[in-house]
């Protein structure tokens, strides 16, 4: 296995998530009152950036915020999980994430992206992977895609894609919206877990360890990261998928979505 640190460059969103807990989700036109409110840093990009430092990477985030009152909130756990920053000012807001969550764990989210749009003219070729979402621009990304020697690309959400990465994440409802894909999948089941698709063909299956759902926000996210990062320190793909349920599900069972994020130790705690 990899004695150094593998360096990845996560490419992606940076937001802040207001978050309203409530016992349920409202239906269309309902109001739902009794809820609890927070503000926690996140966007996908940060906290797969945040998710992959705290699993023992060397990470790079590149994004955009705002010259806004919300962007040194969106910042403040990418800096305390040491993530190196490549992150201009724009004179769009800061992105902003709307989050709903029910007592059982579901969400709903809306997200103003704002100074995510803006993500481009970066410089990530030294890296040895490069970790992208789709909360950024299509030019953001096929640039990532231009520059990395290993592309992993979590495709949430979900929209059409420009190019082939070399490990795709998605959940059931994204790998419809893109269809068949040729390649490395990672396919995410929720509570039943992950499988791992060579060329549409399942190569590896993984179940999660029991928890209790409290917040699914950044499950996918830590899923995410660690699939990459355990790729990268040479483990075999049937650990490496069994470590990344793992990720998210200890996620899943915390509120919020950076400070849910697990250690590596947390990780080999539940698998080994």
């Amino acid at each position: 296995m990899r004695v150094t640190a593998p360096r990845i460059a996560v490419v992606g969103s940076i937001n802040l998530d207001l978050v309203a807990r409530c016992e349920r989700l409202p239906r269309p036109g309902e109001t739902v009152t009794g809820a609890t409110f927070a503000r926690y840093p996140g966007g996908k990009g940060a906290n797969q950036a945040v998710a992959a430092a705290r699993l023992g990477a060397d990470v790079r985030m590149v994004g955009c915020v705002g010259r806004d009152a919300f962007a040194a909130d969106a910042l403040a756990g990418l800096h305390e999980a040491g993530v190196e920053l490549d992150v201009r000012e724009v004179e769009e807001p800061t992105g902003v994430a709307l989050i709903l969550v029910a007592a059982d764990g579901e969400n709903q989210i809306a997200v103003a992206p704002g100074a995510n749009t803006l993500v481009g003219g970066f410089d990530v070729s030294g890296a040895d992977a490069v970790l992208c979402q789709l909360e950024i621009p299509d030019s953001a990304v096929a640039e990532a895609a231009r520059q990395a020697r290993f592309l992993c690309l979590n495709a949430a959400p979900a929209r059409p894609l420009a190019v082939e990465p070399d490990l795709l994440v998605v959940n059931r409802y994204e790998l419809e919206a893109l269809g068949e894909r040729r390649g490395l999948v990672a396919l995410t089941l929720g509570a039943e877990g992950a499988v791992l698709l060579e060329n549409g063909r399942e190569v590896e299956r993984a179940t999660p360890p029991p928890v209790t759902a409290v917040d699914g926000t950044a499950a996918g996210d830590a899923f995410t990261a660690c699939l990459l990062v355990s790729h990268l320190q040479g483990r075999p793909w049937d650990e490496a998928l069994r470590r990344a349920c793992a990720a998210g599900a200890i996620a899943a069972s915390r509120a919020g979505a950076q400070p849910s994020l697990p250690t590596s130790a947390e990780v080999d705690a539940l698998v080994d």
